[in-house]
């Protein structure tokens, strides 16, 4: 089944070519089917595992997937994420497109599936591949294209060096979600900074972060959607399973750096925010406000905040893809992205005010919505954690979330009409579908956060034992 998982979407794509490049109907009929499928097939999958020997020398390394408990809710919201941008994609070169989303959700699934450093690391750098492709086909500046790539491909290789090194030191890859050897020696250090910058990189993290608004501008809305909602969290998982789990010790002891970049991230995302014009860039600086947080809650080695950090994984995901998917129709239909040219659209567009209203309020944190369950949660474990002046801190983010997040909203939506602005319909039934489960998740996980909650930190093996190391030797 997890095999078939990750393949299924990357087969699909290839399989689309088939098909008339003019049979949009059908190419996007394919690709909701096979993306309902990954949905179905990543719920039956649930707990289970597979392992197939590929590699005996210089280590050992196999194709080895399961679910780790973090890497379910995240291949889950994946597939929902993929659905709803294959349900909103209405670019040219459909095909093509919709191919790209789908080569994207298998490489990420293979991401967030894989037991081994070995298939981690290769999937890590697949990814890349969709989303550069799409930015040569699609997006507005080439230039774009190769800051992505050559950032996170800058990023891939640190991660695959560093991950043949630690097999060569512990004599096997297939560590992650497992009781893995305990690694010395004089590489160790560089082998924690690779799977660092890595993951810095793809979260983003300032000073790692400049790839990422002008990313998130140039992609069309419905790729943009999955790689804001779902690809940046690569990193944060990383964090979690690969240098948390493994390399407890490193990140415990350069965990105030995690701190401080985070927090540094929390506050320039949400400033620049602030002053922003752009609809997408704004979404892109308040992701790398929201995302600070996360490394923030991640580098506590707090259980609680750890658990906060899972939670709000999710919800940013969710309301992220959210945005962006409606703010594409907004811009499809208006030609603009610019506040200064947007206003006044609630009032005859009551469906798409509603969905962007119920996003960005989850964004700001309004209780009963995703958003805010993650937030206190973490802000209360860094709190637990002795880092009272972080909890603070954190707090001015928050608020200014607030801020932005109406300031978007208003300037969209509400306010003066602009005068040459044309009439435009409203959600059609294939639009509002598109957008409605991301909306219907963001409500259900606001109400009830214990369904994802419940994975508890024991399903790491690794790293609640190192959590708890780690909490009593700083103590």
């Amino acid at each position: 089944m997890l095999f078939a998982l990750i393949v299924l979407p990357i087969v699909a794509g290839f399989a689309l070519f088939a098909l008339p490049k003019t049979d949009t109907r059908a190419c996007k009929a394919i690709g909701v089917a096979v993306a309902l499928a990954t949905i179905a097939m990543t719920l039956a999958a649930r707990n289970s595992e597979q392992s197939v020997r590929w590699l005996s020398r210089p280590f050992t390394a196999a194709f080895h997937v399961g679910d780790s408990g973090i890497g379910f809710w995240i291949a889950l919201l994946l597939t929902l994420c993929t659905l709803c941008a294959i349900l909103a994609s209405n670019v040219p070169r459909l095909r093509t497109f919709i191919a790209m989303l789908l080569w994207l959700e298998g490489t990420m699934l293979g991401v967030f599936l894989a037991r081994d450093l070995v298939l981690f690391a290769l999937f890590w750098d697949l990814m890349l591949i969709p989303v550069f492709l799409t930015l040569v086909n699609w997006g507005e500046h080439p230039a774009t294209a190769w800051r992505y790539f050559l950032y996170n491909f800058a990023g891939g290789l640190t991660l695959l060096l560093a991950t043949a090194a630690y097999g060569i030191l512990a004599g096997t890859t297939d560590v992650i979600g497992a009781s893995g050897p305990h690694v010395v020696g004089g590489w160790v250090p560089w082998i924690f900074a690779g799977f660092a910058f890595a993951f810095l990189v793809k979260t983003p993290v300032f000073p790692f972060h400049t790839w990422m608004p002008i990313t998130y501008r140039d992609t069309p809305p419905p790729m943009v959607a999955v790689v804001g909602a779902v690809q940046s969290k690569a990193g944060l998982y990383g964090l979690i399973v690969v240098a948390m789990a493994l390399l407890p010790d490193y990140l415990h002891a350069y965990a105030n750096v995690f701190i401080v970049l985070g927090v540094i991230s929390m506050l320039y995302g949400a400033f620049v925010a602030l002053v922003q014009s752009d609809v997408k860039r704004i979404v892109a600086y308040s992701s790398l406000s929201h995302l600070g947080l996360i490394v923030v809650a991640i580098a506590t080695f707090n259980a609680v905040a750890l658990q906060g950090a899972v939670l709000y994984i999710i919800a940013h995901g969710l309301f992220t893809a959210a945005i962006f998917l409606t703010l594409g129709y907004v811009e499809e239909r208006e030609e603009t992205r610019s506040l200064v040219r947007l206003g006044g659209l609630g009032a005859k567009n009551p469906r798409m005010a509603g969905a962007l209203c119920i996003a960005a309020l989850a964004a700001l944190g309004l209780p009963g919505l995703a958003g805010f369950a993650g937030e206190l949660i973490i802000i209360s474990g860094i709190f637990q954690s002795g880092l009272i002046w972080v909890s603070i801190v954190a707090l001015i983010p928050i608020v200014l979330a607030a801020a932005y997040m109406l300031r978007l909203y208003q300037g969209v939506m509400n306010g003066p009409e602009v005068a040459d602005l044309p009439e435009r319909r409203d959600l059609t039934w294939i639009e509002g579908l598109a957008v409605a489960p991301l909306i219907a998740a963001l409500v259900a996980v606001g109400v009830a956060p214990a369904a994802i909650l419940s994975f508890d930190t024991s399903a790491y093996n690794v790293t609640v034992p190192a959590l708890h190391t780690a909490q009593v030797e700083s103590k």
